[in-house]
């Protein structure tokens, strides 16, 4: 069951993101050579529970943490879901939980950024029928990869 995640689930974000992140980008960010920025990706989740226009949702399993979304009022920010639940559905239950909130706050679409190689990334979104964007941007962490928008169907907005 989603719950909103609070200041005790730091870490829990930071080694999920880690988990899904080191199985699906050793391509682009090869551990021997970029280890894994735990310090700042555990910083960035400070600042991201703090943000009052940031809503962040965890999935727990056994007392861990195995998924997970943030989202504001138009953008979804991270969506992680450990490897080992890969296919279970959790990922389209995350998003689609996602979307339905954001439509709550009055959006009518959504937008993300991703890394232009996080392939398994991109199919799932374009499998929901997100669309390809014309944003483009530098990652934070080197090598600083590019980055890349995409936009998602259009939202209903409840009445």
């Amino acid at each position: 069951m989603l719950r909103a995640a609070t200041s005790d689930d730091l870490v829990g974000l930071r080694d999920l993101e880690r988990s899904a992140s080191t199985a699906a980008l050793g391509h682009v960010f090869p551990p021997p050579r970029f280890p894994y920025p735990d310090h700042r990706v555990l910083a960035r989740w400070v600042i991201v529970l703090d943000d009052p226009e940031v809503e962040v949702l965890v999935e727990e399993l056994g007392g861990r943490l195995i998924g997970l979304t943030a989202y504001d009022g138009h953008w979804l920010r991270h969506l992680a879901v450990d490897p080992r639940h890969w296919g279970t559905g959790l990922a389209d239950r995350l998003l689609d939980t996602s979307l339905a909130r954001i439509a709550a706050r009055g959006a009518t679409s959504a937008q993300l950024w991703v890394l232009a190689d996080n392939h398994r990334a991109r199919r799932f979104y374009e499998r929901a029928g997100w669309l390809l964007g014309d944003g483009e941007r530098t990652a934070e962490f080197p090598p600083h990869p590019i980055e890349v928008t995409y936009a998602s169907p259009p939202l209903v907005v409840p009445r």
